[in-house]
């Protein structure tokens, strides 16, 4: 940005856009969004500069009074230590009961935690954005996150509720054109966003316009995969979740009581005691919790919708990587341990996988989070959660790790889905549905499986 506007006084020539020259008060907007083009990016957060653009209300401190009380006294190290303690329980305490609930409460939490991160981060914009009374912007972003959700969760109808959307009337017309409807709405927002252009302002417009859309592709593509992860078994959605947050304590604890060496400019209170530290406790708990959830067909059962009791169902045969197998010890290993074999489950192998992951590859979602607050000198995305921020501050690294999971499963884990098959083979016409009928049985009678016709 800095480099356009050298050019644009020094190149003379006011013919690149003579009639809609760019205002004072628009080329401000650079700062107020923090593209002002600073040595390295950095900034110091103890000097900064107050933004032109008011503070959020995340610096507002929202803890319980009765907290505070009873906190008193103690050194801010020390209070911000235990607030966090005590929000965390809290937290992990409320996560167990809505597991118990079943997918349909979870796939309800997972929508409300994406539209409360979506609307922490479009609310940094609307500051910048509503400081020029320009129209229809929060409008326009809640629009269309409506029309992409409309499109990811009618995509999670058509393939995983077949039988319900081939009984329904209205349902069949929804499936058949969903994604020209889609992009219909999608569309009408489009030619929205271009009717509401404002002249002098073309270029903070379509600032906002992109940020819209990369909170979107943030935000509400990953939840969409957070869905797609539980409807492959429940095991796969707790298990990502629970080991970024065992990695998120861990590093914090390990940072707090051991902490010396700055691990990343970005965010100057990580450390490489606690990265360390944070990575073999998040590997260890994480196979100890494949091993505990594997035994329980509720957590390694895809969710599949029975069209009898119009409910969701988590019963089936538990595939390979749930069932225990012996696994023969490398010669170092049984020289030193004394023993030949050991019996795992296969997804407790995996598990080590998707723990490094969390632990090596996920802080950097936190990472990138600091370097955005840092951008716009902010401490946190809002003061929702005492201690830790806004929803947003605790699902950077979800995000990240629930892309991660849903490449893990689909480039390893998962096969054919029958399930998913027979609901895709009811919505045919019953003229394909029979022909698919004669050429399934014509196979399995070459293979045996079935007698031939002359039996």
């Amino acid at each position: 940005m800095t480099e356009l506007r050298k050019r644009g006084e020094g190149g003379g020539g006011g013919d690149i856009d003579s009639t809609d020259n760019i205002s004072d008060k628009e080329a401000d907007a650079d700062d107020r969004l923090g593209l002002q083009g600073d040595a390295e990016g950095e900034c110091d957060d103890s000097k900064a500069a107050t933004p032109d653009v008011p503070l959020s209300t995340a610096d507002a401190d929202h803890t319980p009074q009765c907290l505070n009380k009873a906190l008193e006294g103690l050194p801010p190290r020390w209070k911000n230590y235990w607030i966090r303690w005590v929000l965390s329980i809290a937290m992990i305490s409320g996560f167990v009961p809505i597991i118990y609930m079943g997918p349909v409460t979870l796939i309800l939490v997972v929508m409300i935690v994406q539209i409360k991160c979506f609307q922490e981060i479009i609310t940094i914009g609307y500051r910048v954005y509503h400081s020029y009374d320009l129209p229809w912007f929060r409008t326009l972003s809640w629009y269309f996150l409506i029309c992409v959700n409309y499109f990811f969760y009618g995509e999670t109808l058509a393939d995983y509720f077949g039988a319900l959307v081939q009984r329904e009337e209205p349902l069949q017309f929804l499936a058949r054109y969903h994604r020209f409807i889609s992009f219909a709405l999608y569309l009408a927002g489009f030619c929205m966003f271009v009717l509401s252009l404002v002249k002098k302002h073309y270029r903070l417009q379509f600032y906002m316009f992109a940020w819209t859309h990369v909170t979107l592709l943030i935000v509400v593509t990953q939840s969409h995969l957070v869905i797609q992860n539980l409807f492959e078994g429940m095991i796969w959605f707790i298990v990502p979740i629970s080991i970024v947050i065992c990695n998120d304590i861990m590093a914090y604890l390990f940072g707090f009581f051991f902490g010396r060496t700055p691990l990343i400019k970005l965010s100057p209170k990580k450390t490489w005691e606690g990265f360390i530290g944070g990575f073999f406790s998040t590997v260890v708990l994480s196979f100890l919790m494949a091993y505990l959830l594997s035994q329980f067909q509720y957590f390694v059962c895809p969710v599949g919708f029975n069209s009898e009791t119009n409910g969701f169902t988590v019963e089936c045969e538990p595939s390979d990587i749930f069932v225990m197998q012996e696994y023969t010890l490398p010669t170092a290993v049984q020289n030193t341990l004394r023993w030949e074999t050991v019996n795992l489950y296969p997804f407790q192998i995996h598990s080590i996988f998707l723990s490094s992951f969390a632990s090596l590859i996920g802080p950097f979602g936190g990472f990138f989070a600091s370097g955005f607050k840092r951008a716009f000198k902010i401490k946190d995305f809002a003061s929702t959660i005492p201690g830790h921020g806004g929803i947003m501050d605790r699902f950077d690294c979800q995000y990240l790790m629930a892309t991660f999971t849903h490449v893990y499963i689909a480039s390893f884990i998962r096969g054919p889905n029958p399930s998913k098959v027979l609901q895709q083979l009811l919505l045919l016409q019953p003229e394909q549905q029979l022909s698919i009928f004669h050429t399934l049985h014509f196979h399995l009678r070459e293979k045996g499986m079935l007698p031939s016709s002359a039996e």
